[in-house]
């Protein structure tokens, strides 16, 4: 109505709960990060097209591949790799050992596998780069380059056979075994076969030969490296013993751990560690000193644990519970009162000073510890001046004492060490042993067209699912109640339904059994729940922008109320393009531009409409300044003097963005209904909409979605489609009775 096509379906849910002003989040409805199946379940049947194509374009892309695919054949050979080589001697072989926990071993030795110098030693064993035959077996070509020498074609040959044979081998260790697999695939079964026991063979080879070649180079090696650390050792200490004679350099060595230190080193030790202790009594003395310094006598820790206190605590306290008594008794200057009072003032003196003297004796505590870490200090710096004079000329001694240690256990290993691999060298076996050769395959290992198909509809499923998640997260729009409150964190009042086209929503709200007045008729019970007093005596009804239902909602909102027998006063609010007063044809000469400017009082603008407890008051001519108006004084005064006559009046807004007026209106009234359009309305638009009301300290009930089509969301997850015909159609069986 007025210009406005609506509706949605008046599954008018109304609120359980207050609301707080402005916008704000709703709770409703938080499940506490549960997964909602049914929500996801929704969204799939929602998007059913677009991932049943998505599944589809992705089968038929892998029945092509596949089909186009030329078979491949893979053989496997089994090998056993132990962690260490089994050992005739108990001494080591001089080989490096590895850990007898981790991975590292055995990720080297699948790294060796794939080595191109294993496959540069399978290449001359094999024969293969002599011609181009493995070449064409596997499935290449190679063609000769004009001008190209024959030494350049070998190499380039070679480099082919080294690319073919490195992309076709496989290394897969069984899980919590030794054993290793070691696949080779090619367009041949015999050429498989023939290269996956190459690569064994050639592997168990390799290895031995590298610990043969490592245990001769070590021999080698440490003859050398014993000779040289031999003539370093003896140069070495002799420069030690030359340099400690002429700076005289004494140094004692420590019983438990071997090492020299000097005299004045050890003596600052000592005095260093009592200083360290003298530091932590005196810092334990002066916090005492300052917590009985600043607390009370007779709060001090000291003092209350005092044995002396306590007894003459107990000895007032005795004496207290006599004076009370007797005072219950006799007046205050009986003798025994005077005497009792006298004595309990003599304990409390005594008290005082007994509490005094420990304080005091607190006080002499700290000092005695400051003076003894003093004391100590003094010492410590004395003995630094030695120390480090001592220190500058021990630096080249500490070098040449660090350099004697350092070629001693040097020496003593290399010749430890070359004394094993004299008896070890010669009876290292092989760690590596061929478990299972490899034979020609019975069939072709690849094109799978089953596993190929199943990871096709994987592949196809998981795109149209996230190709779905996607749309749905770009989609801005509210399209259902749900919509309304999970993204906008308001409640939504009421559905109103799509009008069929051609239908005005006057005739509409006229036949009080159409689904359109049963959906106004919902949204008036969700306001009368609204608040703790029923339905807002002063409502406003706005929108974010122009079109989407909030004049007919005004109306439809007003007319129903008046059905239950309230008197309700229904203003057009919209001093910009107002529009009520021609769907009431009324006319518009005078308005609520004239009653604001202050031109004439209410009883002068009201008009009557053919429902008798309905009154309305047109906008009028329209003013320069509508915000203006609304922000001056006479817009309460409306208000006051209509809630004298009137139970409720509802005032049909302009739109909130764009304009300052239903901020300024949404303040003034008790409640404020946000009108939003099925479908069309944005969330950022409701919400930058719903900000301005907020800040204009606006008390938003709750939303109400315009313009719904129940037939659209039903694959959203939502079944808003309520028959409102049924009372129409039990009228219409037979049998029945209207």
């Amino acid at each position: 109505m007025v210009g406005d096509r609506s509706m949605g379906n008046g599954g008018g849910q109304g609120p359980e709960r207050d609301v707080a002003p402005g916008y704000g989040t709703f709770l409703e409805g938080d499940r506490g990060g549960e997964i909602d199946l049914a929500r996801y379940w929704a969204l799939a049947l929602k998007h059913r097209l677009l991932i049943l194509g998505s599944v589809i374009a992705a089968v038929v892309i892998a029945v092509v591949v596949t089909l186009m695919t030329p078979p491949t054949y893979t053989a496997t050979a089994t090998i056993q790799i132990d962690r260490e080589t089994a050992r005739v001697l108990r001494s080591d072989d001089g080989m490096p050992r590895e850990m007898a926990f981790g991975d590292e071993f055995f990720n080297t030795q699948y790294g060796l596998l794939r080595s191109r110098s294993l496959v540069e030693r399978i290449i001359d064993s094999e024969g293969l780069a002599t011609s181009n035959a493995f070449i064409e077996q596997m499935g290449g070509e190679f063609t000769a380059r004009e001008g190209e020498t024959a030494t350049q074609q070998a190499d380039r040959r070679r480099r082919m056979i080294i690319g073919l044979i490195s992309g076709s081998i496989g290394v897969s260790p069984e899980r919590g075994s030794r054993l290793v697999r070691i696949t080779f695939s090619s367009p041949s079964a015999a050429v498989s076969a023939r290269m996956a026991n190459a690569v064994a063979e050639n592997f168990i080879e390799a290895n031995l030969a590298r610990k043969f070649d490592a245990s001769l180079y070590v021999r080698d090696f440490l003859e050398e490296q014993i000779a040289e650390t031999k003539a370093r050792l003896e140069d070495t200490e002799r420069q030690l013993v030359a340099y400690a004679g002429d700076q005289e350099i004494i140094t004692l060595s420590d019983a438990e751990t071997g090492a020299g230190r000097s005299l004045v080193s050890t003596s600052l030790g000592t005095l260093n560690e009592a200083l360290g202790e003298a530091r932590v009594n005196r810092i334990a003395a002066e916090e005492r000193w300052r917590q009985a310094q600043n607390s009370p006598l007779t709060s001090i820790p000291e003092v209350l644990a005092s044995t002396a206190y306590q007894s003459l605590m107990q000895q007032r306290i005795q004496l207290e519970s006599q004076y009370q008594e007797k005072a219950a008794v006799f007046q205050d200057d009986y003798p025994e009162l005077v005497e009792l009072r006298a004595r309990i003032n003599e304990l409390d003196a005594q008290m005082r000073t007994a509490a005094t003297a420990i304080r005091d004796g607190i006080r002499a505590q700290y000092q005695i510890a400051l003076n003894q870490e003093r004391s100590l200090q003094n010492q410590v710096n004395a003995l630094k001046g030695e120390v480090l004079d001592l220190g500058d000329r021990s630096v080249q001694y500490n070098i040449l004492m660090r350099e004697l240690d350092t070629s001693r256990q040097l020496y003593d290993g290399l010749l430890q060490r070359y004394k094993e691999i004299g008896v070890t060298g010669g009876v290292t076996t092989n760690n590596i042993s061929l478990v299972d050769r490899a034979n020609p395959p019975g069939g072709p290992s690849s094109p799978n067209l089953p596993l190929n198909l199943l990871l096709a509809l994987t592949m196809g499923l998981t795109i149209g699912i996230i190709a779905a998640f996607l749309i749905e997260a770009l989609d801005d729009r509210l399209t259902s109640p749900d919509d309304v409150e999970s993204k906008l964190g308001v409640p939504a009042l009421g559905i109103i339904p799509m009008l069929d086209r051609g239908k005005d929503p006057g005739e509409a709200l006229r036949d009080i059994r159409s689904p359109f007045s049963e959906a106004y008729y919902s949204l008036r019970t969700a306001l009368q729940f609204s608040t703790s007093q029923g339905a807002p005596r002063s409502l406003l009804v706005t929108s974010a922008r122009p079109g989407e239902g909030k004049s007919t909602t005004a109306f439809a909102t007003a007319l129903n109320l008046s059905r239950i027998g309230r008197r309700v006063l229904l203003v057009d609010g919209d001093l910009r393009n107002p529009s009520m007063h021609r769907v009431l044809e009324i006319e518009n000469s005078q308005g609520m531009s004239n009653f604001l400017s202050g031109a004439t009082e209410l009883t002068g603008v009201v008009r009557k409409t053919p429902y008798s407890t309905l009154d309305f008051i047109p906008c009028g001519p329209l003013p320069p300044n509508p915000a203006e108006l609304w922000g001056g004084a006479r817009l309460q005064a409306l208000l006051d003097q209509a809630f004298a006559v009137y139970d409720h009046v509802v005032i049909d807004g302009p739109p909130v963005l764009g304009f300052a007026d239903a901020p300024v209106l949404s303040s003034a009234v008790e409640g404020t209904l946000f009108v939003l359009e099925s479908r069309i309305t944005g969330r950022r638009q409701a919400r930058g909409a719903l900000r301005r009301l907020s800040m204009g300290r606006g008390r938003v009930l709750g939303a109400v979605l315009t313009k719904f089509q129940a037939h659209r969301t039903r694959h959203d997850g939502y079944d808003y489609a309520y028959d409102y015909h049924y009372g129409v159609e039990a009228e219409k069986k037979p049998g029945r009775k209207a």
